[in-house]
C-alpha cells in the first residue's frame, strides 16, 4: 500500500511523469578530492537545481570485459520545490513528513 501511495499523486504522479531526470550543468573538484557535481532535476514535471556530493569508490574491469567506476553521491532537496506537498498530522502532534529529503545514490557507470 506504501509503494503505491508513493506512486499516486500525492507523491511522484508515476503515472503521468515515470521519470525523474538530472542532467549536470557544473562538476567542480572539492577540496577533500570529491566531486561536486551541479545540475537540474526534473520531478513531476517540476525542474530546479540540485548539488550533489560525488565520491569515487574506483574504476576496473566488469565480468564482460568492460570498464566500471563506481561513485556514491549525496544531496538534499525540499520536496514541497517539486509539487509534494501531502502530510498528515499525527496524534500526538506533529507531521508525518519534514520536508527536507536527503539523497543517496550509488552508482555504477560502463564505459562503452
Amino acid at each position: 500500500m506504501r509503494d503505491n501511495h508513493l506512486r499516486a499523486g500525492d507523491f511522484f504522479d508515476a503515472e503521468t511523469h515515470p521519470k525523474l531526470v538530472f542532467k549536470s550543468t557544473k562538476v567542480g573538484k572539492l577540496a577533500d578530492g570529491r566531486l561536486e557535481v551541479l545540475g537540474d532535476l526534473t520531478m513531476r514535471g517540476v525542474t530546479k537545481p540540485v548539488t550533489l556530493t560525488v565520491d569515487l569508490l574506483g574504476f576496473g574491469p566488469g565480468m564482460d570485459g568492460k570498464t566500471r567506476g563506481g561513485f556514491h553521491a549525496t544531496g538534499k532537496l525540499n520536496r514541497k520545490d517539486f509539487g509534494v506537498s501531502w502530510n498528515k498530522t499525527l496524534d500526538a502532534g506533529g507531521l508525518v513528513l519534514g520536508d527536507e529529503v536527503m539523497i543517496d545514490l550509488m552508482i555504477e557507470g560502463v564505459q562503452q
